[in-house]
């Protein structure tokens, strides 16, 4: 067994809430970067529901786009991040998502946008 299968046995890869199963993050995001990725996810989701509220067809689509960018980023969408072997097409799919996002939100004085999103997607 790989040293990666190996650590994916031992990873929690979902939660179950109120009966359903939802993946979790990935756990090798730095932390600091995880909290920018779920701030960027929670002010998405708010734009969402604002612009239902103000029946905004194009901000709405917009908005759900962001927030579909910010979960893969996460790893809760996307390739299993826990899986021995990962595609390099979902690898690179996460990678662009992550740009974007942190492209939208600085990761900090820490981080080149570089850096910041190998360390996300690996």
């Amino acid at each position: 067994m790989s040293e990666r299968a190996a650590w994916a046995r031992e990873v929690e890869t979902h939660r179950k809430i109120r009966g359903r199963r939802w993946r979790v993050s990935d756990p090798r995001i730095p932390e600091d970067l995880r909290q920018l990725l779920v701030d960027e996810l929670m002010d998405a989701r708010r734009a969402v529901g604002a612009a239902k509220r103000a029946d905004d067809a194009v901000a709405e689509r917009a908005a759900r786009d962001r927030v579909h960018d910010a979960k893969v980023a996460l790893g809760e969408r996307g390739v299993e991040w826990w899986a021995a072997e990962v595609d390099e097409a979902g690898r690179a799919d996460r990678r662009d998502r992550a740009r974007r996002v942190l492209e939208r939100r600085t990761p900090g004085p820490k981080w080149t946008l570089d850096d910041a999103v190998e360390a996300i997607a690996g």
